[in-house]
């Protein structure tokens, strides 16, 4: 039987594996974020105290955690979503999850894709006021935007925004998915949590 993906609250006391995870040249390449101690608890501590409207969690599958999603209302960000409400309009239930494989020996395996299948998933149930996710993905990161068309977004727009890594030119790709075309759908699993 394939293992289940289930998701917990980030803690304080997962710091260290996020930022052993931040570190690792597959996430550093698109996540371009800080993984001293004091930069990883200066960015997700506000969200582990109750002091953001995000969610940070971490996905486990057999008791191990191997992802990181964050997850949030777009609206709640107006730094986020003003740029791109000029490309389309963002319904205010609208949310947007953020993700990334941390050991890389699960990159490539099927671990995206079912991942991102189980946030949905849960996304739905824990906020059935929201009916879409809308994501913007640079362009360039083919299997991040791969494994949301594998889950049934669609491409709506291209868009220009700020990208997370300088180096990268401004181009994304933004998805959508609703609640009406997604159906709710049990978790997806990978053979690679067997």
């Amino acid at each position: 039987m394939s293992a289940q993906i289930t998701f917990r609250p980030v803690v304080p006391g997962d710091f260290p594996l996020l930022a052993r995870w931040l570190s690792n040249p597959h996430v550093a390449r698109w996540w371009n974020h800080e993984f001293s101690p004091e930069a990883v608890e200066r960015h997700f501590g506000p969200t582990t105290r109750g002091e953001e409207p995000a969610e940070e969690l971490l996905a486990c599958a057999s008791g191990i955690s191997f992802a990181l999603v964050q997850r949030f209302r777009w609206h709640d960000y107006p730094e986020a979503s003003q740029p791109l409400s000029a490309y389309l309009d963002i319904e205010e239930t609208a949310m947007t999850i953020d993700y990334l494989i941390g050991n890389p020996a699960r990159v490539g395996r099927g671990c995206g894709t079912a991942l991102i299948g189980a946030i949905v998933t849960d996304t739905w149930i824990t906020h059935p006021s929201t009916n879409t996710i809308i994501v913007p993905v640079s362009a360039g990161n083919t299997p991040s935007w791969r494994v949301l068309e594998k889950n049934g977004f669609i491409r709506v727009i291209e868009a220009d925004l700020e990208p997370d890594n300088p180096i990268d030119p401004p181009l994304h790709y933004v998805y959508r998915l609703g609640r009406e075309s997604s159906g709710l759908t049990m978790p997806r699993e990978s053979e690679d949590f067997r």
